[in-house]
């Protein structure tokens, strides 16, 4: 302590004495004022008139506590240091720096509402209010998907081929694709929506007009949903020790509409199990799930009866039927960069019958698209799950449960290539 703050100190105990007794004289106790309050109140009140007797000692105490107080401040600094706030303090630099930091301005927050409130109680008041969510990504992706395959459309081969006959026909695609997926107590959420525009080999049509000159927009809908049951009753039972985390219900949809003369308004529902498993990085889960879906043909109305009216079958209703699905995310730590594995596979049992009287059977079904994941934020700017672009392959076999000996173009071979955006 320097001499200056050693007089300061002298003159404030010097005060706080004289005030001492100022405060003695002034709240001198008389014996006449208690019985005078004694008879103003019930009985029950005397034990309160008896704590009154005793308060005047404790003045003398508490001038010393705090003249105690304003001498540690003093002593301190204590007077620049004012009352806790919930900003950081200020570390002195260290090694070849200057070893004490410069006086620091007063923080914005002195004059704010909560200046005066200790570090703890600041914090948990500027804390955000709990979210439902304990997990929400929002992702916004472009990718192109070459060569696609669309049943029935075709080109004919030129005339004298050893071949001959009809060819299918390749379509390029750009899809804009808007994915949410989140996590809350009880189980998670998925909603995917591709915006698919195709080129003009794909094109777009209507009753008046089958086939223009310009490619077709579909608009596709998914949602999947899981609810955990171990979540729900607060249990592990439904779980496999070392292979399976969780076993959930899942329910989900589809539904997808595209302006083409086949007029197609895919509407399907699924309910089944989910497997969670138990993988040392990412995840790999599997729904095993029934499968009903409702659909139109454009094309429907004739057929080889003169006279009957096949319009019917313009709106489809296919039988219930068992479906698979199988979603991954496996990083690839091993290749030293911010890379993975990314995909699904969806098998769909034959589901009734197509055409466009029903005339045929559909055969099982099976989509793989896998994807190489690179994360470019990490990768660039150390901004982990930011931005990505990735690159594939998308199989698919018998598309849309389509016979290939009955209908041409059913089977899909196409590269992909693109780039995501988390929003966050």
């Amino acid at each position: 302590m320097n001499a200056a703050e050693q007089d300061a100190a002298r003159r404030i105990l010097r005060r706080s004495k004289q005030a001492e007794l100022r405060i003695e004289s002034r709240n001198a106790f008389d014996p006449g004022d208690a019985s005078r309050v004694v008879r103003r109140t019930s009985h029950g009140a005397r034990k309160k008139t008896v704590e009154m007797r005793a308060m005047p000692s404790l003045v003398p105490r508490l001038g010393r506590l705090i003249t105690a107080v304003l001498v540690i401040q003093v002593c301190a600094g204590g007077w620049r240091t004012g009352y806790a706030r919930a900003e950081p303090a200020t570390v002195p630099v260290t090694g070849d720096a200057q070893t004490s930091s410069p006086p620091q301005r007063p923080s914005a927050r002195v004059n704010s509402p909560e200046a005066g409130v200790p570090v703890a109680a600041a914090t948990v008041m500027a804390a955000p209010p709990p979210s439902f969510f304990s997990f929400s990504d929002t992702v916004v992706s472009y990718r192109f998907q070459g060569p696609s395959a669309e049943p029935g459309i075709f080109v004919m081969r030129p005339n004298g081929t050893a071949t001959g006959g009809f060819a299918p026909r390749e379509v390029p695609k750009n899809v804009v694709n808007l994915f949410h997926a989140n996590s809350w107590a009880y189980g998670t959420n998925l909603i995917s929506l591709d915006i698919l525009r195709s080129g003009s080999q794909d094109p777009a049509g209507d009753k008046q007009r089958q086939f223009k000159d310009y490619g077709a927009t579909e608009v596709y809908l998914i949602y999947r949903g899981v609810l955990s049951p171990n979540k729900i009753f607060d249990t592990s039972v439904f779980a496999i020790p070392g292979f399976v985390k969780d076993i959930g219900l899942s329910f989900g949809a589809d539904i997808n509409t595209k302006d083409t003369a086949f007029d197609s308004e895919k509407r399907a529902g699924t309910f089944g199990l989910s497997f969670a498993f138990d993988v040392p990085a990412g995840f790999v889960n599997l729904k095993v799930q029934g499968y009903k879906e409702f659909s139109r043909n454009g094309f429907a109305g004739t057929g080889p009866i003169p006279g009957f009216d096949y319009s019917h079958f313009r709106s489809v209703e296919y039988k219930m039927t068992p479906e698979f699905e199988i979603t991954y995310t496996v990083p690839l730590a091993f290749t030293g960069l911010p890379l993975a594995l990314a995909g699904f596979n969806t098998i769909i049992l034959p589901k009734g019958r197509y055409g466009s009287f029903n005339q045929y059977d559909t055969q099982l079904e099976f989509v793989s698209q896998t994807n190489l994941v690179l994360d470019i934020g990490q990768l660039i700017s150390n901004t982990p799950n930011r931005v990505e672009v990735f690159a594939g392959f998308q199989y698919w076999r018998n598309k849309f449960g389509g016979d290939p000996r009955r209908t041409i173009n059913t089977e899909e071979k196409a590269l992909i290539a693109g780039v995501a955006y988390h929003l966050k």
